[in-house]
């Protein structure tokens, strides 16, 4: 049942990235359709101030981050007290799971998906947020994506938030932004398509049945072309295990930070025998290396927007 507009709290008008090596913050004004990008900001960090992982601390340079989101902050000309915060892939894991029956009840649900998470990350449950929400009904069942990620790394990013003032009241990670991103301002991205989001940390590949994702890898940085084999190996699962009978598009973004060469993209291309295209913030005359940067934190910000 959704709350009476007076009652429901208004979706944060900023968004913040903190990724491996920059801190993002943008602006958004207007809900659903009419949902913008206003204004934005984007601060380098130093190598090695972030170090993100799903087993360790992620924050090495805690103080230089939380420098980073203040100098951002201050040239976008806000301080707010409510953020939406997109935190690197690394720093969770990503399941994708089926249930044929699916109880009534949340906390039923609620256990049901934790006991079927239990063995998927190298820590305990217990020791973990979990949290999950409906993606592809088939006639196999109801599937859900589930992310999971320990407390204590969570609490570091909030932390930074928390430093200069705002409340991370939303928590995602940066791959599910960018795709919103690519949902709210790719026209005609309908069935089956591919999204490739590269970074200096290494990489994320996403396959999405229209607004569901069906597939999730993520994989470090350890080569170009182990990122064009991974492609290509995700491309034969797609139509081996999921009945893929070809992508309407293939998007990618963290094409400029990742250095990733022109050679890469174009053998990724050549093995998916589709154009790849960029995700784009849908204001024209961006700079592509701002263009770039501003994708997953803008994809947060408009998603919570169309649902507010």
């Amino acid at each position: 049942m959704r709350l009476p507009a007076l009652l429901r709290t208004p979706p944060p008008g900023v968004a913040i990235e903190i990724a491996a090596a920059r801190v993002v913050a943008v602006s958004v004004s207007g809900t659903g359709a009419g949902a913008s990008l206003e204004g934005w900001a984007v601060e380098p960090l130093p190598p090695g101030a972030i170090v993100p992982s799903l087993t360790a601390p992620n924050l090495a340079r805690a103080a230089e981050v939380g420098a980073a989101l203040k100098a951002a902050l201050d040239r976008l000309g806000q301080r707010p007290r409510r953020v939406a915060l997109a935190i690197p892939d690394a720093a969770a894991k990503v399941s994708l799971v089926r249930f044929k029956d699916v109880p009534a009840r949340a906390a039923d649900r609620d256990e049901l998906v934790k006991f079927q998470v239990r063995k998927a990350a190298p820590f305990r449950v217990e020791e973990s947020q979990v949290s999950y929400a409906a993606g592809e009904r088939s006639p196999d069942g109801q599937e859900f994506v589930v992310v999971q990620a320990r407390r204590d790394i969570i609490a570091e990013y909030e932390q930074v938030c928390a430093g200069v003032g705002a409340t991370a009241g939303v928590v995602d990670l940066s791959t599910f932004g960018l795709a919103q991103c690519a949902l709210a301002t790719t026209p005609g991205l309908t069935g089956d398509w591919l999204l490739i989001h590269a970074g200096s940390d290494g990489a994320t590949i996403a396959i999405y049945r229209g607004r569901h994702p069906v597939f999730f890898r993520r994989r470090g940085a350890d080569g170009d072309g182990h990122l064009a084999e991974l492609v290509h190996q995700t491309a034969m699962y797609y139509q081996d295990r999921l009945g893929g009978q070809g992508f309407s598009g293939v998007l990618a973004g963290g094409t400029v930070a990742s250095g990733l060469g022109a050679d890469t993209w174009r053998a990724i291309q050549d093995r998916l025998g589709i154009p790849a295209r960029p995700v784009v913030p849908g204001r024209p005359g961006l700079a592509p290396d701002l263009a770039d940067a501003l994708t997953p934190a803008l994809g947060l910000a408009l998603s919570l927007r169309a649902e507010g």
